[in-house]
């Protein structure tokens, strides 16, 4: 998924991805610690995502690109 700022946060990423439906379904995945990012379990739902971090979850995986970076 392409960002055209600097960061976007871990449970706005899962909604953007349509990975989930609300903020509040991406935070109980993230405190069931169901969220791998850069192949580490994430906890933090507000953790800034950059250009370059890799998201897994639900078997799926999703890397953050700069936008125009394909």
């Amino acid at each position: 998924m392409e960002i055209s700022t600097e960061f976007i946060k871990l449970d706005s990423f899962l909604k953007a991805v349509n990975t989930v439906g609300s903020g509040g379904e991406a935070k109980m995945l993230i405190a069931d610690g169901q969220v791998l990012v850069n192949g580490e379990v994430e906890l933090r739902r507000g953790r800034k995502l950059r250009p370059g971090d890799r998201v897994e979850v639900a078997g799926h995986c999703y890397r953050v690109e700069e936008e125009g970076n394909q």
